[in-house]
């Protein structure tokens, strides 16, 4: 559903829901851009939390680029394999040999103490059918949660780890997938994080807790504090802070990774789908 449009100098702006995302074109990622280009895609992102930008061809060096005029880019994801000679761009191939692995909602690396602010995502391949990308608002689940309940999880805190995404791979080890996932697991233990947060450049509290990392809340027995997980888990998975995203080829997608959690859909095998996938650590116009 359209909800408005409008023309910001060149670029012209789509919003796709109420809630989130937007579809940005006016951009050509074959020539050169500048700051205000740059500047333009971070607002834009910020306003929209997840946007699009379709029929783009983005080289390698151009995706660094993009990337780095956002902040400064991790290195290498701690599982998935990276580009040749580009070990900060992510490939994610999935076909009839390497079947989709991640099929839950999630907000990446939460597991860390310092999750990262942002993701890019370009589709080199797509499949005939599925595959779509849903993205779900943390803020608005948050807004719409019980004034009592708000009371109530204010100063709670929640442990995250990579149990539930390790334990799916224990399972049974693919191409040596499933002893990075306990390498990395080992190398990062666990972190504590607030169950709500606050965006650092709107102001707007969000809902920090998602179903692939968020393993415990703190000073809760087990079972009252899966009670609570899964309360917030219901409330937040309502197609009204939603978008589904169906992918075509040469797009990329953005996403603010601080207010958003993401869940890729695993519906396409056999089918081929792949992606490069940069991650950024850092906001780098925050001020310190």
């Amino acid at each position: 559903m359209i909800i408005c449009k409008m023309m910001i100098k060149n670029y012209q702006i789509k919003k796709l829901t109420p809630s989130i995302g937007a579809e940005i074109k006016g951009l050509d990622f074959t020539k050169s851009l500048n700051k205000s280009d740059y500047d333009f895609i971070y607002e834009s992102l910020i306003k929209n939390q997840v946007i699009f930008i379709t029929n783009q061809i983005l080289s390698p060096t151009s995706h660094l680029n993009l990337a780095k005029s956002f902040g400064e880019i991790e290195s290498s994801h701690p599982v998935y394999p990276h580009l040749k000679d580009f070990p900060e761009i992510v490939l994610l191939e999935n076909n009839r040999d390497n079947p989709p692995d991640t099929d839950v909602w999630h907000t990446d690396l939460t597991f860390k103490p310092n999750p990262p602010f942002a993701s890019i995502l370009y589709s080199l391949e797509v499949p005939p059918f599925g595959g779509d990308t849903m993205w779900a608002n943390m803020s608005d689940a948050y807004e719409t949660l019980p004034q009592g309940l708000k009371k109530d999880i204010a100063d709670l805190r929640a442990i995250h780890d990579m149990s539930d995404f390790r334990n799916n791979y224990a399972i049974g080890e693919k191409d040596g997938l499933a002893i990075k996932v306990i390498e990395a697991h080992n190398k990062f233990g666990s972190t504590i994080h607030p169950l709500v947060k606050k965006h650092p450049v709107t102001g707007k509290p969000h809902l920090y807790v998602n179903p692939g990392f968020t393993n415990q809340i703190v000073g809760m027995n087990s079972t009252d504090s899966r009670r609570l997980l899964n309360y917030l888990y219901d409330h937040m998975n309502q197609p009204k802070f939603q978008i589904r995203y169906k992918w075509s080829k040469n797009t990329i997608a953005i996403w603010d990774n601080r207010c958003t959690m993401h869940f890729a859909l695993a519906d396409y095998y056999p089918e081929n789908r792949k992606m490069h996938r940069i991650t950024i650590i850092n906001d780098s116009r925050l001020k310190n």
